[in-house]
């Protein structure tokens, strides 16, 4: 019997073990079949890879957590390729790829950052100039040793004045300040974007510039000088907001159209056509290919004995690259540049001219050179788009609709046409409308139905007649300027009316986590072919549920301590300074979900004492009541007075150095405090404080915590 026992006992272990090994070897058909059915789409995962690998240098802050995941994907590397896993070994080498670029991007980048507020005179050349909205300038100065050892600075040159020709020597008296840092934790940090850009300093001009000596001849700086040229020539042709949004279209100087409009735009869903992408790309390479068609095919003898189709695509790449250097090179324009380029060689050899490689080669080639552009809005935005769109005409319902029939009729064609025009405007918008809820914290609910009329009219009406009115202007002729302004203010117009419809904008807080779930699952849909790329559903309604109950920071520290910011039971934003920066006051609505128009001072909500040295604060959450005490002034507030203020009080917010008898009962917020911290968000419900410098680690674009220029700031005052 025991015997028997052991023999059925055996028999079992045989038989689970036989079934074990039946369906893993069913697990790895499978697994075959599904690589090979997708071989096709596996080299698109490519540029993700590389993506993720610029990624994880940004995420992690710390040199030590880079070398460490550097080891692993270099494991993997080595891994995968001895186990014959070339999917892996590939992704895991292009990951690693991708951190070798941020290094090598960073070491090509070292430059000094000032590490304190200073007032200076000093001489310097000017290397850039852009028009700022509502008047003024913004300069880019460079000399062997400005102030601070830094060798480049940004300013801002308030007021109506003569234009700074670029390339000029100037002597002016500046305010100086280090680039700040992020305005919440986790959001823009505007320090690694100047530091990237090779800026060491920002700040505001004080008095007049002096000229002392003119642009140098030579080729160095033509491109910027025409580019402030036209600048200048086009919204002096056309007035207003409409001139300064034709100027935007032809050199991508933004900064000059008011803020109103430009907001209009992002709520309409129509800013993408702001931005020198893929449209404005493809109408000049388009449009000046079929000229250059036209115009040779009128001379028979050249026609019979040259390529002449092959030669008016060459000249269209032409215009195109001259149209990107002549717009400075921005990301969607280096994008839209590569890839027209890659169309147009396609179509030279006859090959398949739009399609996802195409976008991964130009992805590939932009951030292999720029990595540091994969964090920014404008790269994801003109990616995001393209791809959807790519990928919806790469399926069965895209091929559907782009095939046409010939038993068809005309109602028919047109029918099918107005779908695929619908079909993409859709795509693109839901796209579009994560990125845009995660940078900006609000999007447009009607930017289809607004691209389905902006897009046709942008290309067909806007651009020609821009492209015309330029053209004349070189035969000496301005007569179409003002047909020009004229399709720009309707474009400006259609913005204005979609974005005042009923709940045209939508306002949300989307967390880092939830968009890179919505941007994996986005990618995983678009860039496979077969059922699998339905799972990518799965992460993109995680991300939403991530989004929705995300939680909100109900207080907000400026980095400098001068400004606090309260969220109020009904959204609204509450700041304890009656005088705030419209840039401080949106990045802060944005972070809580809700709309900069409605903020308001504290001092008028009941909630808050205030005189013109603090304010204190009475906040309600959770049933406790939590006192805060805000300093706003630099008045000097008597020890009498101050010390039982900071003993009432929960939390503490100063742009000065506090002594140490301001002992609040739980958080001091001084300024020696918040220059190792930076900007500060703070939730009471639970007491947890999240700092910007939580993600800076040892960051070259941040002067150190522990430095000699950051210890000896941290005990300087300097009035405000």
């Amino acid at each position: 019997m025991l015997w028997a026992g052991r023999g059925l006992r055996n028999e079992r272990v045989v038989s689970r073990r036989a079934q074990s090994a039946q369906i893993a070897a069913q697990v790895q058909a499978a697994w075959r079949d599904w690589l090979s059915a997708e071989r096709d789409r596996l080299a698109l995962w490519l540029p993700v890879a590389l993506a993720v690998g610029i990624l994880l240098w940004f995420v992690l802050p710390w040199a030590p957590w880079r070398a460490a995941a550097a080891l692993v994907l270099l494991a993997l590397t080595a891994g995968g390729g001895l186990a014959g896993q070339r999917p892996l070994a590939l992704a895991a080498g292009f990951a690693l790829a991708g951190m070798a670029a941020v290094e090598v991007r960073v070491a090509g980048n070292t430059h000094a950052v000032l590490a304190d507020r200073i007032v200076a005179t000093f001489d310097a050349r000017v290397v850039g100039v852009e028009p700022v909205a509502g008047g003024g300038q913004r300069l880019v100065l460079a000399a062997r040793a400005l102030p601070g050892g830094i060798s480049r600075a940004r300013l801002t040159l308030r007021g109506e004045a003569p234009p700074v020709p670029v390339g000029a020597l100037v002597r002016l008296r500046a305010l100086l300040s280090p680039p700040a840092g992020a305005a919440v934790p986790g959001g823009l940090d505007l320090a690694r974007r100047a530091w990237f850009d090779a800026i060491g300093a920002t700040g505001v001009v004080m008095g007049p510039v002096a000229v002392l000596a003119p642009p140098p001849p030579g080729p160095r700086l033509w491109l910027d000088q025409a580019r402030a040229r036209l600048q200048a020539l086009i919204t002096a042709r056309v007035p207003g907001e409409a001139g300064a949004l034709a100027a935007a279209f032809v050199t991508g100087q933004q900064r000059a159209i008011p803020e109103p409009a430009t907001q209009a735009m992002r709520d309409s869903g129509l800013a993408h056509l702001m931005s020198i992408s893929g449209l404005h790309i493809a109408v000049v390479v388009g449009g000046i290919a079929w000229l250059a068609r036209l115009g040779l095919a009128l001379w028979p003898w050249l026609a019979l004995r040259v390529p002449v189709p092959t030669i008016a695509l060459g000249l269209g790449a032409l215009a195109g690259a001259a149209y990107t250097l002549l717009a400075g090179a921005q990301v969607p324009t280096v994008r839209a540049a590569i890839a027209a380029a890659i169309v147009v060689l396609g179509m030279m050899l006859g090959r398949q001219a739009i399609s996802l490689r195409l976008l991964g080669a130009a992805a590939l080639a932009i951030l292999l050179v720029r990595p540091e552009v994969l964090l920014g809005a404008s790269f994801q935005l003109s990616f995001a788009a393209v791809i959807g769109i790519v990928a919806l005409y790469e399926s069965r319902l895209g091929r559907w609709l782009a095939q046409p029939r010939d038993d068809e009729s005309w109602w028919q064609s047109l029918a099918r046409g107005a779908a695929a025009l619908l079909a993409s405007g859709l795509v693109a918008e839901v796209a579009l409308s994560g990125i845009g809820l995660y940078h900006f914290g609000r999007g447009g609910l009607y930017g289809i139905g607004a691209n389905l009329i902006a897009i046709p009219f942008t290309s067909f009406v806007v651009l020609p007649m821009l492209m015309l009115a330029l053209l004349g202007e070189a035969l000496g002729t301005g007569l179409l300027w003002p047909i020009a302004g004229w399709a720009m203010q309707m474009l400006i117009d259609l913005a204005d009316q979609v974005a005042a419809l009923p709940g045209a904008v939508l306002t949300a807080v989307v967390p880092a986590p939830a968009f890179a779930l919505g941007a994996a699952g986005g990618l995983w849909l678009a860039l496979w072919q077969t059922g699998v790329r339905w799972w990518g559903v799965v992460p993109m309604l995680a991300a939403m549920l991530i989004a929705i109950q995300a939680p909100l920071p109900d207080l907000l520290v400026s980095g400098d301590g001068r400004h606090l910011g309260l969220r109020l039971a009904d959204g609204r934003l509450g700041h304890s300074r009656e005088r705030v920066g419209d840039y401080l006051i949106g990045v802060w609505s944005e972070s809580i979900g809700a709309d900069s128009d409605d903020a308001l001072w504290l001092g008028h909500t009941g909630l808050a004492r205030c005189s013109p040295d603090a304010c204190v604060l009475e906040v309600l959450r959770d049933g406790r009541r939590w006192r805060v005490l805000a300093t706003a002034s630099t008045a000097l507030i008597p020890r009498a007075t101050m010390a039982p203020a900071c003993a009432a009080a929960d939390i503490v917010v100063s742009d000065r150095r506090l002594p140490g008898w301001c002992r609040p009962r739980w958080l001091l917020l001084d300024r020696a405090r918040l220059g190792v911290t930076g900007a500060v968000a703070i939730r009471l419900v639970g007491g947890t404080v999240a700092t910007a410098r939580d993600a800076v680690g040892d960051r070259p674009w941040q002067v150190r915590a522990d430095s000699p220029q950051m210890r000896q700031s941290r005990f300087r005052h300097l009035p405000s």
